[in-house]
């Protein structure tokens, strides 16, 4: 019984590249990830004293809250509403403040979320725009009371 021993070389330098690419595949995926990981969060938008004066041309209409039942048996808050700009400046970003009360009136969770982006076009003078916030994770002690809305930071456009 004679064992080939070149077949046996061969074979095991045919797998050696495939065994690099796997290597060098996973540690690239490590390394995409590290650095998606690490990357510092989009500083917040700043509520800078031309935009604290404009606050008071925006105003938040028809904002309700209801709960919905989502596919993993988890329950969902939503709070929808619309903003109107009653000033005369184009917006490019409008965040706002969802703080969350408890039972004694003791902060359980402060959100920031934006409300009108760049994205979705900004918030032209007069113009009203429709917003949906949703929460699935709010602590257990939370009041069920509708949330204080502040508005954060403003971006002209």
């Amino acid at each position: 019984m004679a064992i080939d021993v070149s077949s046996q070389k061969l074979e095991s330098r045919s797998r050696l590249p495939l065994f690099i690419v796997a290597v060098v595949v996973v540690l690239g995926a490590g390394a995409l990830w590290y650095v998606e990981r690490t990357k510092p969060a989009p500083a917040d938008l700043p509520l800078t004293p031309e935009a604290k004066a404009y606050v008071r041309n925006l105003q938040l209409n028809d904002v309700t809250m209801k709960g919905t039942q989502s596919y993993f048996n988890q329950v969902v808050i939503e709070i929808e509403g619309k903003i109107t700009n009653g000033g005369d400046r184009d917006l490019g970003v409008v965040e706002i403040y969802c703080i969350f009360y408890d039972s004694y009136g003791q902060l359980v969770l402060r959100k920031r979320l934006p409300i009108v982006s760049e994205r979705m076009g900004g918030l032209k003078p007069g113009e009203t725009k429709s917003f949906r916030l949703p929460f699935d994770e709010l602590p257990e002690s939370w009041n069920h009371a509708m949330p204080q809305l502040v508005i954060a930071g403003i971006k002209f456009g």
